[in-house]
């Protein structure tokens, strides 16, 4: 029996891959083997002896100390593309909202609370609010993964010429994008030519204030900029500088803060980019299969610590996971061990992903009592399990 710790609200359409004959979940468990979490902070202090992962609903996992975790062998997993559908139509939404000043029609016409001729009023006060149509646009999008896929894709569907740039597109992800969507060959490129500029891009140390004042300087005069990726890849005193020289006409946000709120050419939306019941549904059911893959059978899928590593399972055998990093001599002293047992490895897979590594071993359905012991002895060997 595995023992799941339940942060937060996870929507019981996922908790269902979590079934009672093999997991028991509580919000209270005090020793979990398996942690499904969606915001709150979790430190190394939080980190029990018998905890093997925790799956994070969602895609952003700085609220857990990733680093403390890789280093006592705890898997992180988050859950990329489980909300894309969800913030693809909020980006849409931002798009019609930074040209049509729509924002601001809305807080003038209810501004009209208790006053009369209401309609005449509207009549004589429709000029501030003209913005143009997308129709026809060039809309540039910066990051092509499954969230700026289904940007790019729908843009082309509502009539918007669309340039694309990521110099990391997955392969998966340019099967999936239209045809029609022209491929920049660098960002200056795209920048000189977008009307509109949709952000999708991971939260690094090389996209922190991807867009500072310098990039700005390269873009078309009165572009209008989204960003539903991350608050940092905007370089905030940047963006308002460039709304006030006139470089960016408007800009809108999924990230409020401080410095950027009261500027009437820049909408701030409270983080709603994932805030629907279908993306939680699709997070958690994503979060609870990964644990549930990880903890029965050992497998890796989508975690940012460790190499994705997936061997399907076999009930008729034994099955050895070990954690360690990726240094030489290590996989050699690990199948050393199984020699010494008189052990058939009936399949073995290894992967890495930098400083640290993944192996997964079937051997025979066989006693291995104190395996876990004699490997842990390796040098560079950092957890064990036996499945």
């Amino acid at each position: 029996m595995f023992y799941i710790k339940t942060i937060n609200e996870i929507s019981p359409i996922g908790l269902e891959k979590l079934t009672k004959d093999n997991f028991q979940l509580s919000p209270d468990e005090q020793n979990p083997h398996g942690i499904l979490v969606r915001s709150t902070n979790i430190t190394a202090e939080n980190v029990n002896p018998n905890l093997y992962a925790i799956a994070r609903a969602g895609t952003n996992t700085s609220t857990i100390d990733v680093d403390a975790c890789t280093e006592r062998g705890i898997v992180v997993f988050n859950t990329p593309g489980s909300n894309a559908n969800a913030v693809k139509e909020l980006v849409l939404a931002g798009l019609v909202l930074a040209s049509r000043n729509i924002y601001g029609g809305i807080a003038w016409a209810q501004s009209l609370v208790g006053k009369t001729a209401v309609s005449k009023i509207i009549d004589q006060r429709d000029s501030p609010f003209v913005g143009p149509e997308i129709a026809g646009k060039v809309l540039g999008v910066v990051g092509l993964g499954s969230t700026g896929v289904l940007v790019a894709n729908a843009a082309r569907e509502m009539g918007m010429r669309v340039w694309g740039y990521d110099p990391y597109i997955s392969v998966d992800a340019a099967w999936h994008l239209s045809q029609g969507v022209r491929r920049a060959p660098a960002l200056d490129a795209l920048l000189a030519v977008a009307d509109y500029l949709t952000v999708h891009v991971p939260a690094t140390a090389q996209t922190r204030h991807l867009f500072d004042e310098h990039t700005f300087r390269k873009c078309k005069p009165g572009v209008r900029v989204l960003n539903f990726s991350r608050a940092e890849v905007i370089n905030n005193e940047a963006i308002k500088t460039a709304i006030s020289n006139g470089t960016v006409a408007s800009y809108v946000t999924d990230f409020p803060s401080e410095d950027i709120l009261g500027n009437e050419k820049i909408i701030t939306i409270p983080n709603l980019g994932a805030v629907t019941p279908e993306a939680r549904a699709n997070s958690s059911t994503m979060a609870a299969q990964q644990l549930k893959d990880y903890l029965l059978y050992g497998n890796i899928k989508h975690s940012v610590n460790f190499p994705d590593c997936e061997i399907p399972h076999i009930a008729a055998q034994k099955r050895v996971c070990i954690i360690h990093r990726n240094v030489a001599k290590v996989v050699g002293p690990i199948t050393g061990v199984f020699s010494d047992r008189s052990l058939n490895i009936y399949n073995m897979l290894n992967r890495s992903n930098g400083e640290f590594a993944y192996t997964m071993l079937d051997v025979d359905n066989v006693s291995l009592e104190g395996i876990e012991k004699d490997l842990m002895k390796i040098s560079n060997v950092i957890k064990v399990r036996v499945i």
